[in-house]
């Protein structure tokens, strides 16, 4: 999966042994994934078993969920896809805006592998054949090989002021980690799907401050829609990253938004995901959970990403403002109409406790 920002990589056991203990008191068969980004939550859920509903604004998010929880290995198998990923990969590069943009008036990526993802990027649209979920396998394996050869500490807001060493690789792509089965993508607003949806549990892992997933990941939204954007700034964003913007990136309007949120979700459990460097107090949140019947709060200390713990320097290498902590606090609330599961739940938090 891609660096990121609000990945629950390190986490992922934890959420998981959470989500598990639910459905061995209350079977599962669905789970909804309203925040799905990178889609790391919702592919370890569909490799349990579990049919999931992936949903996520972002365009780039949207094809990570179509690749790795919408499509089935079965029928993008690795046979059928090392055939075009060859001819993808032998490509000559071509280096024309997103080399000039990415990698040279910023510094995202070296200009050769700048211009091998361009070549490729032009390239897999002919070979999709207007299948959508192909096309989607196809970026992802694109995003996935970008990001091993990018120059960042795992966030677009910037970048490193010195080549990092995996950049100067060559980039190649690779079959992306399918799981046989399917499952279902979606690229809506969650305030919006919500109510229409329906499945067994809920996981939420909304935006918790003020800086947008878009704005931290500007140049997988481009990779992805490949238009050209009007960018701004030393890091290039693009400029739609000023117009496009979520009420949980707001402190004003994110506890309306998260209450409407919760107002319109029917399932008998829940899953928040949060932390202490979100808008919310975890009471408050806890608060909001109150019409759920049963709550209950996990919380683990968790090292943040590496940015945070190097610094940021502007583009003479001047270390800019200073490191103000190095760790957090993440927490997750298991809601649940069951007093069997809150039961089983807290139980098991003791026990892990011990």
């Amino acid at each position: 999966m891609v660096k990121y920002i609000g990945s629950k990589r390190a986490l992922l056991p934890w959420i998981m042994g959470a989500i598990e203990t639910i459905h061995h008191q209350e079977p599962l068969r669905s789970v909804a994934d309203l925040f799905s980004g990178t889609a790391r939550v919702g592919h370890a859920l569909k490799k349990r078993g579990f049919y999931v509903i992936s949903n996520d604004l972002m365009s780039y998010a949207h094809v990570l969920a179509q690749a790795l929880v919408e499509a089935d290995a079965g029928v993008y198998s690795r046979e059928r896809l090392e055939p075009i990923l060859q001819r993808l990969n032998a490509l000559p590069p071509r280096a024309g805006w997103f080399t000039r943009a990415y990698c040279e008036h910023s510094r995202y990526f070296q200009p050769h592998n700048g211009a091998r993802i361009e070549a490729i990027r032009e390239g897999l649209e002919a070979e999709a054949q207007g299948d959508p979920l192909l096309r989607a396998v196809l970026l992802t394996s694109l995003m996935l090989a970008a990001d091993r050869v990018d120059s960042t500490t795992g966030i677009q807001m910037a970048y490193l002021k010195r080549w990092a060493r995996r950049s100067y690789n060559d980039l190649r792509l690779e079959y992306p980690p399918l799981l046989p089965g399917t499952g279902q993508a979606l690229q809506k607003d969650a305030l919006e799907v919500a109510r229409g949806l329906e499945a067994d549990l809920f996981y939420l892992d909304p935006p918790y401050n003020q800086h947008s997933y878009l704005g931290n990941y500007h140049v997988w939204e481009t990779l992805t829609l490949w238009d050209r954007p009007q960018t701004y700034g030393v890091a290039h964003k693009r400029v739609d990253v000023q117009q496009r913007k979520s009420a949980f990136n707001s402190r004003r309007e994110a506890g309306e938004a998260m209450q409407r949120l919760l107002g319109a979700i029917r399932a008998r459990h829940l899953v928040v995901s949060f932390n202490d460097e979100g808008f919310f107090r975890a009471g408050e949140i806890e608060a909001m959970l109150r019409d759920w019947g049963y709550v209950h709060r996990l919380s683990r200390p968790h090292t943040r990403y590496v940015g945070a713990r190097i610094g940021i320097y502007n583009p003479q290498g001047q270390k800019v403002g200073k490191i103000s902590h190095t760790e957090n606090h993440e927490f997750l609330f298991v809601a649940t109409h069951s007093r069997k599961v809150y039961e089983a739940i807290a139980q098991s938090a003791g026990m892990a406790a011990d």
